[in-house]
């Protein structure tokens, strides 16, 4: 499947039940250079919408939230001990967590790349 994008800057990857999440390079970008990233807990179950971490750069600070239903399976280690993950490789090796999937459906909900370029172009 092709990775999947909210209106909040989060991308999704998914693998079967599972998806990989993170933020978009538009969302690094905006932030500026992070400096802390805090995840949830492998084992939490959240809901689509759900505030699942933040992230804090030397401007702001910058709530991440669940794009799908489901309970947290793993969490990137790395970018707990190196942030600047999130900059450098936003959309690969700076992912968040991982989530198993409660309810395929909501990936309808969200965009594809080419409707999340529009709706990034259509902010200024």
């Amino acid at each position: 499947m092709s990775i999947k994008f909210t209106n909040d800057h989060e991308w999704v990857d998914v693998d079967g039940d599972t998806a990989t999440v993170g933020i978009t390079n538009y969302a690094q970008e905006q932030l500026g250079d992070i400096v802390f990233v805090e995840l949830p807990d492998v084992g939490d179950t959240m809901d689509q919408g759900d505030e699942t971490g933040v992230i804090e750069s030397v401007k702001a600070a910058s709530e991440v939230y669940a794009p799908v239903s489901g309970e947290i399976t793993e969490i990137n280690g790395d970018l707990t001990d190196d942030p600047a993950l999130a900059n450098s490789s936003a959309e690969a090796d700076g992912w968040m967590y991982k989530i198993k999937l409660s309810d395929t459906g909501q990936l309808d909900d969200l965009m594809d790349k080419g409707a999340y370029d529009t709706y990034v172009g259509e902010l200024g």
